[in-house]
């Protein structure tokens, strides 16, 4: 007879064990949360300088162990305080690529007190001077190429790996006996914020609390133990193999960070960081770093079993294929399980506003579900909801809604949008979904107009807003277009001014000097008519998809 995830969650979350729950006060709220998990980011950080001389983190040519690690976020952390004033609640933003210095960094602005402001570095100058101004960050650490797009920003600057470089000079040599500088923390005080495109046309920063941060990896370390024990094999296992994790995605992302970066360091596992995407690149690391994960979004997994190389490289060691952060198409399950066999296909949902992970769905009940994103984490709640906010029953489809300790506290200076999708605890996500008679989610559409291009989210307003500043556009509107490597790209639909006259690379041209490279659309279609509108005013997106598209 096979185990249920009911008898798992109860064995797993027993009185004494490592998942054994608590229930917490949380933003008003009495919410389930991992009682053995750390309080706030500092225990994690001191945690996990046991780890000792295993190697944390690779790049390139260079490995840095976690006591290296530790003594390197111990000295800026001290040096943050005394020679830049950074105090408890300050905002330091990092705009810089998957650099090492980029988790050094991270690790040190939260051991300080500060909170931690991670900025997209695909985003042009204007889009991360908005960052900067929005959070009233005090301090910036970025990588060369950044801080010559921000030179002009008159915030003192600490540069990484370029002209004008002074991180050796600011960190110099850490010393052996370093500790972290004074600061009293609470798991409620504020931690992170991480910005998400607006559905306005502003990205808003999602809040997130030490709470957050040490609850995610211990949810992250609870679901592949729930797998694993589904999947009939020894959940003690679990912890006792090190994981090799191939990081894919940028660390400013919420799988970057919160899903892969943070339980690498609760576990002690080692993380292998990439210059740049690029699947043949990906497929040298798995072959010299005995690779045993890689993380991502669904795209990067298509694009490295897509590769010709592929045969060419040795990846017996990778174990599972993890991706989340958009839909994942069956096609992709499909070449996992024929190429990969006896691999582990594992999928995954959660936002920036969850602090990544909140469902988790894998091995088995993936291939029998591929169509699910699975069932809700032991301390997460989900339901779903018809327009006036009333709980749908099983089969129903409705917005689906998530409690638990990994929601955010809420958008940073921004009342109005928190109060909208936190509602009595419970976080409004979007998404339309249902849930199955066994707890499984799925997915069925998307309630915000936006489109997940390779698992970047692009809101659709933003992009009409920086379309409607063309002075040869009378109308736009943004829609999604079906993509089999990146799920979707971003089309637009451009009604032009009586007598103006413009292209679509001219549009492109002008939109990549006010938007990041992947919002800018890939496809134009051009209208002689109005674009069409319900009553209210709202353009009618369905029907223009069926005319651009057929569909």
């Amino acid at each position: 007879m096979a185990i249920t995830y009911q008898q798992v969650q109860a064995h797993l979350t027993a009185p004494g064990q490592l998942f054994e729950m608590e229930e917490v006060e949380a933003g008003g709220s009495r919410i389930r949360a991992w009682k053995h998990a750390p309080a706030t980011f500092r225990t994690l950080l001191e945690n996990s300088r046991f780890h000792g001389d295993k190697v944390f983190v690779v790049y390139e040519d260079e490995r840095i162990t976690y006591e290296d690690h530790y003594r390197l976020a111990a000295t800026l952390a001290n040096r943050l305080v005394t020679d830049y004033g950074v105090r408890k609640g300050d905002r330091v933003a990092i705009a810089m690529r998957n650099y090492p210095e980029w988790i050094i960094a991270f690790s040190a602005v939260l051991a300080a007190g500060a909170v931690a402001v991670p900025l997209n570095a695909w985003w042009t100058e204007r889009e991360l001077r908005y960052g900067l101004s929005d959070s009233g960050a005090t301090l910036l650490i970025a990588d060369g190429e950044r801080a010559d797009r921000l030179a002009g920003a008159r915030l003192p600057a600490i540069v990484v790996r370029g002209d004008g470089a002074n991180w050796a000079d600011v960190v110099g040599e850490a010393a052996a006996d370093v500790t972290l500088p004074p600061v009293d923390l609470d798991p409620e005080d504020s931690a992170t914020i991480f910005y998400t495109s607006g559905t306005t046309g502003r990205p808003k920063g999602a809040l997130g609390s030490h709470r957050n941060l040490c609850q995610a990896p211990m949810t992250v370390a609870y679901a592949m133990t729930r797998g694993a024990a589904l999947a009939g094999r020894d959940p003690a296992q679990v912890a006792t193999v090190r994981r090799i994790t191939l990081l894919t995605v940028p660390l400013f992302h919420a799988t970057g960070c919160f899903a892969v970066l943070l339980p690498t360091m609760f576990s002690g596992n080692g993380l292998v960081l990439m210059y740049r995407w690029e699947p043949r690149r990906a497929l040298e690391l798995i072959e010299r770093e005995r690779v045993t994960v890689m993380s991502g979004v669904p795209t990067n997994a298509w694009q490295l079993l897509s590769h010709p190389s592929l045969r060419d490289y040795d990846i017996s060691s990778l174990g599972s294929v993890s991706y989340g952060g958009a839909p994942a198409p069956p096609k992709l399950l499909e070449r996992i399980t024929r190429l990969l066999p006896d691999r582990t296909p594992v999928n995954g949902y959660g936002m920036t506003e969850t602090t990544a992970l909140a469902i988790y769905n894998s091995g088995p009940d993936y291939l029998a579900r591929p169509d699910s994103i699975g069932v809700p984490l032991a301390v997460i709640d989900v339901k779903v909801v018809d327009p006036a906010g009333v709980e749908l029953p099983a089969g129903q489809v409705g917005e689906l809604c998530v409690r638990g300790p990994v929601v955010i506290k809420g958008y940073w200076n921004r009342p109005d949008a928190t109060a909208e999708v936190l509602v009595n605890g419970w976080l409004h996500t979007g998404d339309l979904a249902r849930i199955d008679a066994d707890g499984f989610v799925y997915i069925v559409d998307r309630a915000k107009d936006m489109v997940i291009r390779g698992g970047e989210n692009v809101y659709c307003a933003e992009v009409e807003a920086a379309l409607f500043e063309h002075p040869a556009v009378d109308d736009a509107a943004v829609i999604g277009v079906p993509d089999e490597e990146l799920g979707e790209q971003v089309g637009a639909v451009v009604l032009v001014k009586p007598g103006a006259e413009t292209t679509a690379e001219d549009l492109q041209e002008f939109l990549r000097e006010r938007i990041a490279p992947f919002k800018v659309p890939v496809r134009f279609w051009f209208r002689d008519t109005e674009l069409p509108r319900n009553p209210g005013g709202k353009v009618l997106k369905t029907l223009l998809r069926r005319e651009a598209l057929g569909r």
